[in-house]
């Protein structure tokens, strides 16, 4: 473990490129239809969270230590990679039924903030500043009732065109 954590200190370049690559390896599984579905969703809550990261930033909510570019926000690799994917299949799964999509929200950022945040911290990648972990939940919890909106009034606009 502690050879682990040093590779992961050292190499936190090599770390964030392949943490932006994995994710789309599941890309094809998506399918099509999910993937060109999805898609403005995904890119919708995507946009906002790096307007929302350049926010934090100034608030110091979080500060991401290390970046992958030195001029572009900490979050990048987070976001193209397993956010935007794993946005996808979320939705792929639980769209149509309000309480799964919650349920499985709830989940996978209570598992986010509370078990990943302090692994980032104690690597020296992120760590939260002003804000507490369950602030930083709740501002996960309202962009998923966002994406959610948004897709909502997304197909609903299609439908009728």
């Amino acid at each position: 473990m502690k050879y682990l954590i040093k590779f992961l200190t050292r190499y936190e370049k090599l770390v964030y490129t392949v943490m932006m690559i994995i994710p789309w390896l599941s890309a094809p599984f998506l399918g099509k239809r999910t993937f060109k579905r999805f898609t403005p969703g995904a890119l919708f809550i995507c946009m906002f969270v790096l307007v929302e990261g350049m926010f934090a930033h100034k608030k110091l909510w979080w500060l991401f230590h290390k970046k992958l570019f030195p001029k572009v926000i900490g979050e990048l690799p987070f976001i193209v990679g397993p956010f935007f994917i794993g946005t996808l299949w979320i939705m792929k799964f639980t769209y149509g039924h309000l309480k799964r999509y919650f349920i499985t929200n709830f989940s996978v950022n209570i598992f986010f903030v509370y078990f990943q945040v302090p692994i980032l911290k104690k690597l020296g990648y992120a760590s939260l500043i002003k804000l507490s972990k369950f602030r930083f939940f709740l501002i996960f919890l309202f962009k998923a009732g966002l994406l959610y909106i948004f897709q909502f009034f997304y197909e609903r606009k299609n439908k009728q065109s």
